[in-house]
């Protein structure tokens, strides 16, 4: 019921655009600002592998697969993580904004929450993941107020039909 709700209800896209805005201009503002101090992860990374999330009483790390990630391929690689983090941030935020590719923007976004929440840092992350995953599940209705309007009339234009909805078989 409250699926469907998401899914369909003018009062739910009108939430879902408040949702988008708020989340939209967190990730644009905090990329922005990564851009423009010239972010560097390569110490949080190195923190996040010298001091990671631990199990309860602290005796074994949570999550060692992800310290092994960060240790042998992020850390090595921190230009790189910077660039896909910084650009990441805005696509995510201006991509939710205007409504362009939503479901996919919010898709990316909490991808990015989780990978921060999995290296420690709890910060907004959790607060930012909850409108993300009802975003996820409005799916159309989250960008109907939007330019995801208008992309099945784009897809159309060039040559490509939106997929169609399943029909009721009558007897």
């Amino acid at each position: 019921m409250f699926i469907r709700f998401l899914r369909e209800s003018m009062m739910a896209a009108v939430l879902l655009l408040a949702a988008r805005l708020y989340l939209g201009w967190t990730w644009l503002t905090s990329g922005l600002g990564k851009i423009t101090d010239g972010f560097n992860p390569a110490g949080f990374l190195q923190g996040a592998v010298a001091e990671p999330v631990m199990q309860g009483g602290g005796a074994a790390p949570a999550y060692p697969w992800y310290t092994a990630f960060l240790e042998h391929i992020a850390v090595p690689n921190a230009d790189v993580f910077g660039f896909l983090v910084m650009w990441g941030e805005v696509l995510v935020g201006a991509g939710l904004i205007v409504g362009l590719f939503t479901t996919t923007a919010a898709f990316f976004g909490g991808t990015m929450n989780f990978a921060f929440l999995l290296a420690g840092t709890v910060s907004t992350n959790p607060v930012m993941l909850i409108p993300a995953i009802l975003i996820l599940v409005g799916k159309g209705n989250a960008g109907s107020i939007g330019l995801d309007r208008f992309v099945p009339a784009l897809k159309e234009k060039n040559g490509r039909k939106p997929k169609e909805q399943p029909t009721a078989k009558t007897a």
